[in-house]
């Protein structure tokens, strides 16, 4: 399992995706890049969009730039 800001990364899921939108999360981590050069560590996450998560894909994966962004910049949910 991979840690990302202390949390447990469920090595079931695809954490490279967003659990949001199904795109590319761009994690530095997922990619084996240095944390802190991810993208999140330097920009504002949306707290709408952190609250569209549901319970069980909360600390799983990283959101993407846009759905971290908030409500104007999320891109649709997929059906799951």
């Amino acid at each position: 399992m991979g840690i990302h800001s202390g949390h447990m990364i469920d090595p079931t899921l695809d954490a490279s995706l967003c659990p949001l939108c199904g795109r590319s999360n761009q994690c530095a981590v997922t990619a084996g890049a240095d944390p802190a050069n991810c993208w999140c560590m330097h920009t504002p996450v949306s707290r709408e969009a952190l609250d569209r998560l549901a319970a069980e894909q909360r600390d799983r994966s990283c959101l993407c730039p846009a759905c971290a962004a908030g409500p104007a910049n999320q891109q649709p949910v997929l059906a799951g």
